[in-house]
């Protein structure tokens, strides 16, 4: 299972658009906010363009699923305040937190990453 079945119940998207983020050398492929509605903000944009009052956990949520580097952690949760993306719960490692963060800032929309809510072990 991973971070986008878990934590909202659904399927990757079969067609999408992508853009691809560069984070610390590895490439992540991630969804891309459409530009069908200009009026929407961006941490509400949903994973096919759409509005989505939780669209920038869940395209952090796919950005996750899609790094290689990065398993599902089923004691960490995805959420959002605003454009701010919000971890919760316990990671392994410093390691892991920081390749989370750094493959979440990546997403386009996301202005920080709260991670006050974590702990490590």
């Amino acid at each position: 299972m991973g971070w986008l079945q878990r934590l909202f119940g659904i399927d990757k998207p079969a067609k999408r658009s992508q853009q691809t983020q560069q984070n610390k050398g590895t490439t992540t492929t991630v969804a891309a906010p459409s530009e069908k509605d200009a009026s929407i903000p961006l941490e509400r944009v949903g994973l096919d363009g759409e509005y989505d009052q939780s669209g920038l956990a869940k395209r952090v949520a796919l950005a996750f699923d899609e790094d290689s580097n990065l398993d599902d952690i089923d004691t960490l949760y995805v959420a959002q305040t605003n454009s701010t993306v919000v971890l919760k719960g316990k990671v392994p490692s410093q390691e892991t937190l920081n390749k989370m963060v750094s493959v979440a800032k990546g997403v386009k929309g996301a202005t920080a990453v709260d991670t006050e809510q974590v702990t490590i072990g």
